[in-house]
């Protein structure tokens, strides 16, 4: 009996091709050159990038001024004025339930063979259920962070050279600085 790959006619052109797929996952409050640098070095070793966006379910708060839709955007206009091209984005709401928050990403994502953190409660649960873990080079952690961001906002300084050009243009354009500014005051101002 013939085989089916034979039927089918693919014959001895079918090969299995294993696709090599990382997981970065981070809050993205903003997005930042930080953020930018890493997923840009990661996208480069492997075939696909799944970028999930961590506490998606947060948004007009403090630390938490952009909401998933927001910095879906931030992110994918981001990397495609780069010309990178090889990632998913999906966002993850929090479980608060460490015991299964690997279990909840898993069944948002597809599979990936490597996680990329520096988050250490993210590698520890990652590497217990058998992942691959690395730990991505930071860039300069101290101006490319979020809180430094939201900082440089509140206080009237230059935020723009910390995230690229598409996150500048995504902020401006939901008026993301007036959003945190009016977050900022407390209801016994005017």
């Amino acid at each position: 009996m013939p085989s089916c790959e034979g039927m089918l006619g693919f014959g001895d052109r079918v090969k299995t091709v294993k696709e090599r797929r990382a997981l970065y996952i981070g809050r993205f409050q903003p997005y930042h050159k930080g953020h930018h640098a890493v997923i840009r070095e990661i996208a480069s070793e492997v075939d696909e990038i799944i970028i999930c966006i961590g506490s998606a379910q947060h948004s007009h708060e403090i630390e938490n001024p952009f909401t998933a839709g927001e910095r879906y955007l931030m992110i994918s206009k981001s990397l495609r004025a780069e010309g990178i091209n090889n990632f998913y984005i999906v966002p993850i709401l929090d479980v608060n339930w460490n015991a299964v928050w690997v279990s909840h990403v898993e069944s948002l994502i597809p599979p990936v063979q490597v996680v990329y953190t520096n988050n250490p409660l993210t590698k520890r649960l990652f590497k217990e259920r058998g992942y691959e873990v690395r730990t991505p080079m930071l860039f300069n952690r101290k101006s490319f962070s979020g809180s430094e961001v939201r900082r440089r906002m509140l206080c009237g300084e230059n935020w723009e050279e910390l995230v690229p050009p598409a996150v500048v243009e995504v902020i401006r354009e939901i008026s993301g600085v007036e959003r945190l500014r009016e977050l900022a005051k407390s209801d016994k101002e005017g």
